[in-house]
């Protein structure tokens, strides 16, 4: 198991990394979208079938009405913006091919402190409802340093005790470690073997180090904090792990590259990250490190072009 094995997705519909775009849809072209990963197989192209009958369901079952015929998609799930009597919410169903039951534990435990609030949830469905955040607004709409220091806020407003029961980031990281040798020769060695030594190095340092007693996201990215009204910036689509804040740093680095254009820019942009966060910014250059190795071996793998170009430039300025 990789930590970032996907592609960065939120359940407001827009892709991060290699294409960036809102990918808002009619239900009935929604089998036809190829970055939907239920509409790649039979049983996935039958739930989306079921679809029209199963928002319908829900929308009784939680006395809700559609405020568009639009529906929004991640990798694994649709949402679609719906109100309950006055109430603007959304609403999230998962595909066959995901499960929501980690996710709604995790926001279940945040309880809206830093993350989307969770309203109601139907297991069995696989459905949550969530309140409204606004899909237009994510922090790529502010330039780097700002948005970097109100992500800062963000992780750190998310560094609560994790309760029992998550996958603790130690495992995660002792067998991305494990990898990386061996898929960087599979790759006919693309990148200086001295950062996959270093990489292999501190993920074993962190196997063996790292703190579990934080419940973390594990895929905080720029794309994946929206504008709120309850608060003006929450977290979406929590990826959870009991770890320690730092290993939510990677992604905030490589999901964006407008800050990229010098080393010193790159190692400017960790120390905000770092600063805005209250985190220990050697041990955030060291999960950076690891993670972006691992992100590049994965982008090769998987034919990504400007995702492995991101990551090389940061290593070459932390590594």
């Amino acid at each position: 198991m990789q930590i970032a094995p996907t592609p960065l997705l939120n359940g407001y519909g827009v892709r991060m990394g290699e294409a960036r775009y809102r990918n808002g849809v009619r239900l009935a072209d929604l089998g036809r979208t190829e970055t939907f990963a239920a509409a790649s197989d039979p049983d996935g192209r039958e739930w989306i079938a079921r679809l029209p009958s199963s928002i319908e369901s829900l929308c009784r079952q939680w006395d809700l009405v559609l405020d568009s015929d639009c529906v929004f998609h991640g990798y694994r799930a649709v949402v679609l913006l719906v109100r309950q009597r006055e109430d603007p919410l959304a609403l999230k169903i998962t595909s066959p091919t995901g499960s929501m039951t980690d996710e709604a534990r995790a926001l279940e435990a945040w309880n809206g402190r830093g993350m989307v609030q969770m309203v109601a949830v139907d297991e069995a469905a696989g459905a949550m409802l969530l309140e409204r955040l606004d899909p237009d607004r994510t922090l790529l709409s502010l330039g780097p340093r700002e948005a970097a220091g109100i992500a800062g806020a963000v992780l750190r407003h998310l560094a609560i005790p994790a309760p029992a029961g998550f996958r603790s980031i130690r495992t995660t990281i002792g067998e991305t470690g494990q990898s990386l040798v061996e898929r960087h020769e599979r790759l006919g060695h693309p990148l200086p073997a001295a950062w996959v030594h270093r990489a292999t190095e501190i993920a074993r340092y962190l196997q063996a180090h790292a703190d579990t007693r934080v419940l973390i996201h594990t895929d905080l990215h720029y794309g994946n904090i929206l504008a709120g009204r309850r608060e003006p910036w929450l977290a979406i689509d929590p990826r959870a792990a009991a770890g320690e804040p730092e290993a939510s740093v990677p992604e905030l680095m490589w999901t964006r590259d407008d800050y990229m254009e010098s080393d010193e820019s790159i190692r400017q942009m960790l120390s905000a990250l770092s600063s805005a966060a209250s985190l220990d910014e050697e041990r955030a250059r060291r999960w950076v490190i690891v993670r972006c190795v691992d992100y590049l071996l994965w982008g090769l793998e998987h034919g990504l072009t400007h995702d492995p170009a991101r990551c090389r430039r940061i290593l070459g300025a932390v590594a």
